[in-house]
């Protein structure tokens, strides 16, 4: 068993793994030639589609045969120079199998995030802020807080404990240890995952000046604290910061150094490199400290690549639907082109450490949206290709992909009498698949739920999400991966 950090974090699926396997002598060695330094795992059948034939016998099955040699392959050396952290913000399995029956069919496969050979669950319950006893049901920022600092917090936090006092995140160990890194998400840039790489505030909705003086007085800089989520994300200096929520960089800050001047300016002035469209997105050719990059491209949270598709009341006696295209993405960068661009400008000898977040998979299914739900689950596999593809050429670099807490959505029997709200889609293999919505009757607002969350990974300590760990886990396990001195300031 491994200790981690004075043994308050432990990590046993890697040794449990080894034990089983004998990965020692399966790729212990680095004699793999030249730049490959044992790492056997881009060699290895990763493909987890249907065999064939699904009604005919062994037509279903997804294994290519016994995946004992397989499995050892994929686990590598324990130290990486790059992270890329993938989230679907309230994608647990049953989302994943929604946008998988929709889209690739009962026996297909989600690209990139179905070829992950090492997969696990992890424990995702908050603290209640009052009592300090587990709180079943985590929002976004208490858990985004908990893989972002190591420490489990109260629903509504954003980088701090349940006292209240800041906890330092990987975005900012990474960036003191000399690593580049980024922050890239298809919400607003305040929005509770991309904000706790970044902030320190008693309350999520802390975007601006203004929020914070109303919700979190203690944090605004007029009383001596860190500022709003947005103040933190310019002084934190990400070298690439992609996503939404313009709006707020209207707002004027009331104090410090840029007092009186927008949050807009101060970016610039900070040396910012300010871009609107994908367009200009596409035309920056470095990012780094001297100019960090910061693309925002949409006043609120980036458009959904699908349209909606409701779920009703009277879903069940319906036509059933055919998602189509969101005319309002329009030009809007997509998210496999942002975590493109954001390896391309992260990557080089110094290493980097880049969450990204496909984070409306939440916010459609608050809105009982199975097609604009399933639209940004596409989007989330065209992002984890694109990380997959860079890892399996580079070979030094750790891909981990996991949601942030379970939600409403379940798949159905067609037909059926149930409570909540229902849509049937027209489905890949030709049939009907009703998704149902029970944990509110009005949508937009449905609700999270408290299920433990998939968590899969590819590269060097991938092992570590192997079997059943903490959301506080990543935290510990990433920053040992790359090295990082966790108290370096």
């Amino acid at each position: 068993m491994t200790k981690i950090d004075g043994g308050k974090t432990r990590v046993a699926a890697a040794v449990s793994v080894v034990a089983v396997l004998g990965v020692v002598a399966a790729c212990g060695s680095n004699d793999g030639g030249p730049g490959v330094s044992g790492d056997t795992a881009s060699k290895v059948d990763i493909t987890r589609s249907a065999a064939g034939d699904i009604t005919a016998h062994g037509g279903a099955k997804r294994l290519a045969g016994d995946q004992t040699q397989a499995i050892a392959d994929s686990i590598q050396r324990s130290k990486a120079k790059n992270v890329i952290l993938i989230i679907g913000d309230g994608t647990a399995n049953q989302e994943l199998t929604l946008a998988r029956d929709y889209q690739w069919g009962a026996g297909g496969q989600i690209p990139g995030i179905d070829q992950l050979p090492l997969s696990g669950d992890y424990t995702t319950y908050a603290l209640d802020k009052n009592t300090k006893k587990p709180d079943y049901t985590t929002d976004s920022a208490a858990s985004g807080s908990a893989w972002a600092t190591g420490t489990k917090t109260y629903n509504g936090a954003v980088g701090v404990d349940v006292n209240g006092k800041a906890q330092r995140s990987i975005l900012e160990i990474a960036k003191a240890n000399g690593r580049k890194t980024g922050n890239v998400t298809t919400t607003e840039l305040q929005d509770a995952t991309p904000a706790v790489q970044v902030a320190h505030v008693a309350q999520r909705k802390c975007y601006g000046p203004v929020a914070t003086k109303e919700k979190c007085a203690s944090d605004a800089l007029e009383n001596g604290g860190l500022g709003s989520i947005t103040e933190q994300l310019l002084a934190a200096r990400a070298d690439v910061t992609l996503g939404g929520g313009f709006k707020t960089f209207q707002e004027v800050a009331g104090a410090g150094q840029y007092a009186g001047k927008t949050l807009e300016v101060q970016a610039k002035e900070r040396g910012y490199q300010m871009v609107r469209s994908g367009e200009e997105l596409d035309a920056v050719k470095d990012a780094g400290q001297d100019k960090p990059l910061l693309g925002v491209f949409a006043d609120g949270n980036l458009p959904r690549l699908w349209g909606k598709a409701t779920a009703t009341k009277e879903g069940g006696k319906e036509p059933a639907v055919t998602c189509s295209p969101n005319p309002e993405f329009a030009a809007t960068p997509k998210l496999e082109t942002m975590t493109k661009k954001a390896i391309d400008l992260l990557g080089g000898d110094k290493g980097f450490f880049l969450q990204v977040e496909s984070g409306s998979v939440d916010k459609a299914n608050h809105d009982a949206d199975p097609c604009g739900q399933i639209g940004e689950t596409v989007q989330l596999s065209e992002a984890v290709t694109a990380a997959l593809d860079f890892a399996k050429k580079d070979k030094d670099t750790l891909v981990i992909v996991t949601g942030d807490h379970a939600h409403t959505s379940q798949i159905v029997e067609t037909g059926s009498v149930t409570p909540g709200l229902t849509r049937t889609l027209n489905t890949k293999d030709g049939g009907l698949l009703t998704v149902n919505y029970g944990t509110s009757l009005d949508p937009g607002e449905e609700q999270h739920t408290g299920g433990q969350v998939r968590i899969a990974a590819y590269g060097p300590g991938a092992a570590n999400v192997v079997g059943v760990t903490d959301q506080t886990d990543p935290f510990f396990y990433i920053t040992d991966v790359l090295g990082l001195d966790r108290a370096k300031k």
